[in-house]
């Protein structure tokens, strides 16, 4: 069962037991469908079309956008830092979930819908204003999914877990896909083709000008999400009842976490793979969650290609799943993870050299002597090609660190101890999920480019592939 997310500190996957053929009942189907409703979110918001937007057309500059949303992405950070690992390990202490869950719902579903009003003209809100949502918006998504991967095994139990796990991936794929696919169908490609199955203007009547069909994704993220989660407050099994007061909860969860580190810290291995999985884990998200902000400066790409940017990098980080799994089991996890990360910094270093006028640092492109690649609306150019290439390499090896990783830990840890383990690798990708954003936050200001700031990205790699070399094991075979 591979559970992800701070939660796992309450509820780890415990190897020994996972296993079977159960059946996945509608409690699991619906915890699964919250997690694929929720996608869109992340897709849409934050890293495809209005995060870019934001920094180019809010702020005007998409250099100091950079600057200003990884700014904002490290308070953020901060806040879940300090308070997602407490509540993960507090968890089973507070009893019912679907309460907290349902709140959190109930907080994000109009404050993502409120992005809506984030006009150009600065006549709805401001771009601090618009910051200080998406950040409040940030930490309580981080609050969910730890409240959310808690109720995994009472959803599905234990024997159909690894069911309900993989259609929540699944399903958040096709969510994500569906849901830039529609808004390219619907608000971005009409009046710029002409083709018989588009239609011939941005539906119900959204003004390109006023940034509507990039402002709407707010409303269709929002809308996704409010009625993807009904089914799991219908169906879902819920904890019983603790009886605990809140107060006591969070102090037998903070003397949990305690004890958790402790005994991590008895095996060096195991420690110093988790230590160096901070570093290179963020460095990976740091290249999802800047790679459409990125684009969009220095590709000069638009809402249109930022959607099939996303559309396609989605259905191919789908490869990653599999690419993982046959490296683990060909390659051993350890050395599964040591490629991924070494391909993420060569793709970070091959998206430094490009550009609409040249390729791989080196390479001049002049687009007014070459003929387009084909008569499209978007990609026409030989560099945008390339720069769509090196994001497919990138989202394959991300994806197959993700599911290598998990992975990874089962072979460098004696199975008794495994829900300590696990309950520390969930803090550690909380832990340090400031250090990216803050990373680049940096670049950007001291360089004054884009490339600077994404540059730094390559410290967290190295220092994680670095790590890596210190541990012993992690082949093909289970710890004994």
């Amino acid at each position: 069962m591979e559970t992800h997310g701070p939660s796992a500190i309450a509820d780890p996957p415990i190897a020994s037991e996972v296993g079977g053929d159960g059946r996945l009942g509608r409690g699991g189907v619906a915890w699964s469908l919250f997690e694929g409703a929720r996608n869109p979110y992340v897709i849409l918001i934050t890293i495809y079309i209005f995060a870019p937007y934001v920094a180019a057309v809010m702020v005007g500059d998409p250099v100091r956008g950079q600057e200003v949303i990884s700014r904002w992405s490290q308070y953020g950070g901060w806040i879940v830092m300090a308070t997602a690992p407490l509540l993960g390990s507090s968890i089973d202490q507070l009893g019912r979930r679907k309460t907290w869950l349902g709140l959190i719902v109930a907080l994000m579903v109009p404050m993502i819908a409120a992005l809506w009003f984030a006009k150009p003209d600065g006549s709805g809100l401001s771009v601090t204003t618009t910051m200080i949502l998406i950040t409040l918006i940030g930490v309580l998504f981080a609050f969910s999914e730890v409240l959310h991967n808690s109720l995994l095994i009472r959803a599905a139990g234990l024997g159909a877990a690894h069911k309900a796990s993989g259609l929540a991936l699944a399903l958040g794929n096709a969510f994500a896909v569906t849901a830039l696919a529609f808004t390219a169908w619907a608000f971005a490609l009409p009046g710029k083709v002409d083709w018989a199955w588009v239609p011939h203007a941005p539906l119900f009547g959204l003004d390109p000008a006023a940034a509507e069909p990039q402002r709407v994704v707010a409303l269709l993220a929002a809308g996704v999400f409010g009625l993807g989660a009904i089914p799991l407050f219908l169906f879902t099994p819920d904890a019983p009842p603790s009886g605990v007061p809140v107060a006591k909860a969070f102090a037998d969860g903070a003397r949990s976490l305690v004890r958790m580190v402790m005994t991590v810290g008895q095996y060096k291995d195991a420690a110093v793979y988790l230590g160096s999985r901070m570093f290179y884990v963020d460095g990976m998200n740091a290249v999802l969650i800047y790679a459409g902000i990125y684009a969009t400066g220095v590709m000069k790409w638009g809402p249109l290609e930022m959607l099939f940017f996303g559309i396609l990098l989605s259905v191919l980080a789908v490869l990653g799943g599999f690419v993982g799994h046959w490296m683990d089991a060909h390659l051993g996890p350890k050395n599964s993870v040591r490629i991924s990360i070494g391909m993420s910094l060569l793709g970070i270093i091959a998206f430094l050299g490009m550009a609409p006028d040249k390729i791989l640092y080196f390479w001049p492109y002049d687009v007014a002597t070459h003929a387009p690649l084909w008569d499209g609306p978007f990609f026409t150019t030989l560099p945008e090609w390339i720069f769509i290439l090196i994001g497919f390499s990138n989202a394959i090896f991300i994806t197959a660190q993700y599911a290598s990783s998990r992975t990874l830990l089962t072979r460098l840890t004696p199975p008794e101890q495994t829900g300590a383990f696990f309950g520390v690798y969930a803090l550690s990708g909380v832990a340090t999920g400031w250090l990216g954003p803050m990373m680049v936050n940096l670049g950007t200001k001291l360089t004054h480019t884009q490339q600077g700031g994404f540059a730094t990205i390559t410290i967290l790699l190295a220092i994680g592939f670095v790590g890596l070399m210190f541990v012993k094991g992690g082949g093909r075979t289970t710890a004994a």
